[in-house]
């Protein structure tokens, strides 16, 4: 059974959580706290919250402290947590992804069948630089050597000049937000999306905003990571402008919602997701969550969502270069009008 947005009235189902004392944890990246390139139900949870309190978490760039300094960053600004995640961590411990992951954090009340409501209410960027790789989906653009390239974080601007003459405003947030898959699947690679949501690269994903993913086992164990400072759609040549991140998550169990695929809500849009290793089957599976919304929402046909899916829906490609790839359908909520 898929979730009930009946009348638009998601919303209107939260005041009773919001009822509740509001817990803030602070959950800092260190070698005890992260998970190395992994989602899995078998792993140590670092934090245990209750439903409705918020977690103040910091996430650490995918790099290593002499991949940053070959870059140009001074040996001082490189974090302490960072050298010491990547000195203490085993090979044993990581993989068989390559993104460190702050968590995970078990929910309490949370269970197989639930949704995960994460609701993003702020991203800062604590350090001044990211840098961009060079690989990708059209990787032979990148020449012989596929360098990286520093860049500078104008934090009071919130803006970065990535290359000579193009400016581009900073909009942060976190690449991978997600919980654990279903107990069979094993560990699996934090590279990849799916119904887990996990390495989304949802540039839409910003403060203001809320995911809801699926839930396949108790406690959730949701893990946040790869913070980006900005990214276009696609995400083509395999990273955004990679850095640290600081959020505050307030994290909600839902029991009256049940999901398949991760959804997202904007202050202004609603937003339908899938994944794939084809395009293909990617686009056809956000296409039919957006129709799958639309039906539950405005109480329509299948039929007329799909037509409508067509007329106010816009697809975009998430990302191309993550083992499966990423699409959503997002819609605008002033469209979505009160039925007499």
């Amino acid at each position: 059974m898929r979730s009930r947005f009946a009348s638009l009235g998601l919303l209107l189902a939260i005041p009773s959580v919001a009822a509740l004392a509001q817990t803030v944890h602070r959950l800092d990246a260190t070698p005890s706290t992260v998970a190395y390139g992994y989602y899995w139900s078998d792993a140590r949870p670092a934090l245990r919250i209750q439903s409705g309190d918020i977690v103040d978490v910091e996430t650490m760039l995918t790099n290593s402290p002499a991949g940053l300094e070959r870059i140009g960053v001074a040996a001082a600004d490189v974090p302490q947590h960072l050298r010491d995640i990547v000195s203490q961590d085993t090979g044993a411990l990581k993989g068989p992804g390559g993104h460190i992951l702050t968590g995970p954090i078990y929910v309490e009340g949370a269970d197989s069948g639930d949704v995960l409501e994460v609701r993003i209410q702020r991203i800062t960027l604590p350090l001044a630089y990211g840098y961009n790789g060079c690989s990708g989906f059209v990787r032979e653009l990148c020449g012989e050597q596929r360098v990286s390239t520093l860049i500078h974080l104008d934090r009071k601007r919130m803006t970065a000049e990535v290359a000579p003459g193009i400016v581009v405003p900073l909009r942060p947030f976190f690449g991978s937000m997600g919980v654990a898959p279903a107990p069979a699947l094993g560990r699996v690679s934090s590279n990849p999306p799916g119904r887990h949501a996990g390495n989304l690269d949802n540039k839409e994903l910003v403060a203001g905003t809320t995911l809801y993913i699926p839930v396949f086992v108790r406690g959730a164990l949701l893990e946040v990571g790869d913070g980006h400072a900005a990214q276009g759609d696609g995400e083509v040549d395999q990273t955004a402008i990679e850095t640290n991140l600081r959020g505050r998550l307030r994290i909600v169990v839902r029991k009256d919602m049940k999901l398949e695929w991760p959804r997202a809500e904007t202050p202004t849009h609603w937003i339908a997701m899938g994944s794939d290793t084809s395009l293909v089957v990617a686009t056809r599976t956000a296409i039919r969550e957006m129709v799958h919304f639309l039906q539950e929402t405005a109480g329509i046909s299948q039929v007329q969502a799909y037509q409508a899916t067509s007329m106010a829906a816009d697809a975009h490609i998430t990302q191309l270069v993550d083992g499966n790839v990423g699409v959503h359908m997002m819609i605008p909520k002033r469209v979505l009008v009160r039925r007499r």
